[in-house]
Formats: C-alpha cells, structure tokens, sequence
C-alpha cells in the first residue's frame, strides 16, 4: 500500500506508472451482479441480514461447490463474511485461545502473521522453497511440533505472493496429518477460479473437520463490496455466528444480493480470466528475456514472485528505484518474507494487456 500511495503522488506530479504493486482485479463486479445492486437500490430497504447471510446466496454457494468440485456442502455450513478478513478474524478467534501457535508459510500474505499476532495467537512462520514446491509438508510441521504444540495450520492454493498451487495429492496428505494431529486446518481458497496449471482442490474433499476461506474479491472482482464466506464444522458453526454477531451484525446486504447474482456469471468472469491468462504467458515470456531469470511455478491467481537478487539485495531499495525511474510499481518481497523477502518482488498482471507490454518496454530500458 506504501507503494501504491508512492506511484499516487507521481502520478499527481504527471508520471504515467504501470500499476503491478495491488493484488486487485482490473475489471468491475459482473454486471449481473451490479444490475442486481442497483435493482435493490431502487426497489427495498437495505438493512440488517441473517448473521450467516441470506439464504439465497448461502444456497447459490451450495450449489457453486457441487458444480466446482462436486461436494455437496449444506447451505447451513456456510458463514459469509464481510470479506475473507473477516473471515480470518472469526476463525482464529472461534478455534483457538490466547497463545496457540499456528503454522503460516514465509513467503506468505503478511496479513495472516498482523491478525494472528494482534488476537493474541503465535505465527510460526516456515521457510518454504523449491525442494517441496513452495509448500508445506507434514515433516516441516512435525519439525515445528517439536518447538511447542501447533494447534493450527494456514494454507493459501493457490498462494499470494507466489501463485503456486498445492498438488492435489499433497494437499490431502496435509489435510490428513492435521487431522491425525488435533490440529486445525484453514485453507485460504481465495484464489481458487484462478488456475492456470494442474488442477485445483477444495480441501474440503478431503475432511469435513476443516476450516474453509474464500471471497469475492478476486475471481468475481467484487474487492470492493467486502463479502466473503467461511465453510465450517459443525463444531464452530454457533461460535462463529455469535462472534461475528458482536463484531458487524450482518454482512452488507447490498453485497449479499450483488455476490449471489455473480455466483450465476461464469461466461462473464471466465472471460476476464482468459485476460489474465494472457497477460501471464506475456510476462512468463518477457521477463526472463529481460533478466528476471529466476521465477517461482505461477499456477493461479495473478501474481509472478521473481528472484530479483541479481539487480539487489534489497528489494525495497529495488522497488523504490524501479518505481521513480523506470515508472513500474510492484511490491517488495519483504512484505511476505520478513527474512528473505529482500531478495524477491512481486509483480500482479491482474491489469490490461497493454499495461503489461509498457512496463516490459519500461523495465528493459530501466536494466539496459
């Protein structure tokens, strides 16, 4: 965010900066979905909901899982949330107690270590690398077990900032380790639609004991609207309701009606898909052209992580002179990886195609 209010300023002062730093869609809500919205508007009261969120959407994501991966998942398991952070919140405060320690990867989203450190829990975090495809392993967590008990583990498939994507396979063994272990399992799926390599899995296939997360922000680009939705045991189901109840009330309604009308806008958001689709065979090709040689597996959502440790050992320096002077905003590596972070950057392609060709011509001048 620190450098998206940097490139702001610039562009205030004149400067044309391509935007690769925001994880952020570059097309609207689908316009089924904001019909739906302004119909509303027009047409009833909005006001408080159901805490778990109104029974149409609830039964549209019912019937979104038996289309996606074929669970069926009752409509009164499903909790939605005003975005996937409220999401987080709920669930770290429903599972767990002052602190627990929960398993986080490095490099991962750097709001998962503030929240969980905020409410009084314990991140751990796991270095990650090529030699498990930058994911997590029963061995990794067993090492971690040895320090203190883990009572839970935080997986994103596909991941920010990496995009890489958990195989199936793998995936299963983790979700059934936790499960032997007694330890909570929450799998971030936010990025789920937005796969590009292998085959995505909801880790819902393979235990009902497990904590789902995802959103509307990014493969329905509804950042903006704020609503989400939790999967959950039977267990947290009440605790999760009371909580959220105390902490908003109820999910926007207005959001409410737009989400359910998007659940029904595959043709539309598949389109958008495909752009960034294009934009990432774009840069999977230029970017090594130009020197970024090093990049780590892109499966899904719409982000590159590259080894910029050959232009710098600082990615913030890196970033910092990248943005002023060759007019491409993008995001240090240091935001999720507070050890070695310095040596990555994160570049979205979650813009237009023609930005992504600009800052390719930029950044080549920039390295010449």
């Amino acid at each position: 965010m620190e450098v998206l209010i940097e490139a702001a300023r610039l562009e205030d002062q004149g400067r044309k900066i391509v935007h690769m730093e925001v994880g952020q869609p570059g097309d609207p809500a689908p316009e089924k979905a904001r019909n739906a919205a302004k119909r509303a508007l027009d047409e009833k009261l909005i006001g408080y909901t159901e805490t778990a969120g109104v029974i149409p959407l609830r039964e549209n994501l019912s019937r979104y899982y038996l289309e996606t991966y074929g669970r069926e998942v009752d409509k009164d398991r499903f909790v939605v949330t005003t975005g996937s952070s409220a999401g987080f919140n709920l669930a770290f405060l429903a599972a767990f107690d002052p602190g627990d320690r929960i398993v986080l990867t490095a490099p991962g989203y750097p709001a998962y270590r503030g929240i969980i450190s905020a409410l009084g829990l314990v991140p751990v975090e796991i270095e990650v690398g090529p030699e498990t495809r930058w994911s997590l392993t029963p061995d990794l967590i067993a090492k971690a077990q040895a320090d203190g008990p883990v009572k839970g583990v935080l997986v994103a498939s596909p991941a920010n900032p990496t995009g890489t994507m958990m195989q199936p396979e793998k995936l299963e063994e983790l979700v059934r380790y936790c499960g032997e272990e007694g330890i909570w399992f929450i799998s971030d799926e936010i990025y789920h639609g937005l796969v590009y390599e292998g085959r995505q899995e909801t880790a819902l296939a393979y235990s009902d004991q497990v904590i789902i997360i995802n959103s509307f922000s990014k493969y329905f680009c509804m950042t903006g609207w704020r609503i989400g939705w939790m999967i959950l045991p039977e267990i947290l189901l009440r605790p999760v309701e009371r909580l959220a109840q105390s902490l908003y009330i109820s999910p926007p309604e207005l959001s409410q009606i737009a989400a359910t009308a998007a659940l029904e806008c595959r043709d539309e958001l598949e389109a958008v898909k495909a752009g960034y689709a294009r934009n990432r065979k774009l840069l999977l090709k230029g970017l090594p052209e130009i020197g970024f040689n090093k990049l780590l597996p892109v499966d899904g959502a719409f982000y590159i992580y590259a080894d910029t440790s050959a232009f710098s050992p600082n990615s913030l320096e890196f970033t910092r002179s990248m943005l002023h002077e060759a007019g491409v905003a993008a995001t240090p590596g240091v935001d999720f990886d507070p050890v070695h972070g310095g040596e990555y950057t994160r570049f979205s392609f979650a813009g237009a195609y023609e930005e992504m060709e600009l800052a390719l011509v930029h950044l080549k001048d920039w390295l010449a």
